[in-house]
């Protein structure tokens, strides 16, 4: 069985989905879409907008969500299994046909806007985490007066923390303290995935609410669970609760091979899904698009 996966932020490249757009058709036409629903050519700062363009995040999640979803209309591949990490996942359930492109795209959108004002409201931040357990790192963060929270559990050894600015400064200091490798500042303005996103979920609430949920053809492993799910109001429910819950990476590449998937293909931007299954099991067959 075929686990196709799908990267979030910070897969990002300039002229990223440019190749795509210059020799498949199908892609093309995505990819024209997409500049005629957001209302702006989005596809002028993929191909030749500055790395600092696209970190915007405004401009990198619909163009990460836009590069995937070209991929996948230049393969027209039939999934058996999808999982999308944080952003990714409304990528996965385009793929599975929860969702339609232009739902999932105006989702994106909707989601990026509400996460850039949740990050201006309070300054924070999120570090990276490497050689430790991820009970230490949860006991350590429950131990910080303030916001501090494990955020994303991408691999064994490798967890990112969310939250303000201070708590993660004490976080880090201590986790080095009980044998962390490294516990680095990562250049981000928001604790995704944090409690300080409510104000975010809160506004991407109202636009899942009025937005169709089809039953996918294949089932979605969600961040929120690490599990499998088909039903709709299920997947709606995930899916509300994801910016404010961690990402379990770890737990969901488990749950996905364990659910008797073979294979497992990045379908996006870059290769960093690649690196953290091969983290999770060294021997398991990955590619990409």
């Amino acid at each position: 069985m075929k686990a196709y996966v799908f990267p979030g932020q910070g897969s990002q490249f300039p002229g990223m989905a440019q190749d795509l757009y210059n020799e498949n058709e199908a892609a093309k036409n995505l990819i024209e879409n997409a500049n005629d629903i957001l209302g702006f050519r989005i596809s002028d700062i993929m191909f030749a907008g500055s790395e600092d363009e696209l970190k915007q995040t405004h401009i990198t999640q619909p163009a990460i969500f836009i590069h995937s979803m070209a991929l996948a209309a230049a393969h027209n591949f039939v999934p058996d299994m999808v999982a999308g990490h944080s952003l990714g996942e409304l990528s996965a359930l385009v793929a599975n046909k929860t969702l339609s492109f232009h739902d999932g795209l105006v989702l994106v959108r909707r989601r990026a806007e509400a996460m850039q004002k949740a990050c201006e409201l309070q300054p924070s931040t999120m570090a990276a985490v490497l050689g430790l357990d991820d009970d230490i790192i949860e006991k350590t963060c429950a131990e910080i007066d303030g916001v501090v929270v494990a955020a994303n559990f991408n691999c064994p050894g490798q967890v990112v923390i969310s939250g303000e600015i201070d708590a993660i400064d004490a976080a880090c200091a201590l986790l080095s303290e009980r044998g962390a490798k490294r516990a680095l500042k990562l250049p981000v303005g928001g604790a995704f995935h944090s409690p300080l996103m409510e104000p975010a979920r809160e506004e991407l609430a109202q636009a899942i609410a009025q937005t169709n949920f089809n039953q996918p053809v294949c089932p979605v492993y969600q961040n929120v669970t690490a599990s499998a799910v088909t039903n709709p109001d299920e997947i709606k429910a995930n899916l509300n609760a994801q910016l404010t819950a961690p990402v379990r990476w770890t737990q969901t590449m488990h749950a996905m091979i364990a659910g008797g998937a073979t294979e497992l293909i990045e379908v996006g931007p870059g290769k960093v899904l690649q690196g953290l299954i091969k983290k999770v099991d060294r021997q398991f067959p990955v590619s990409s698009l």
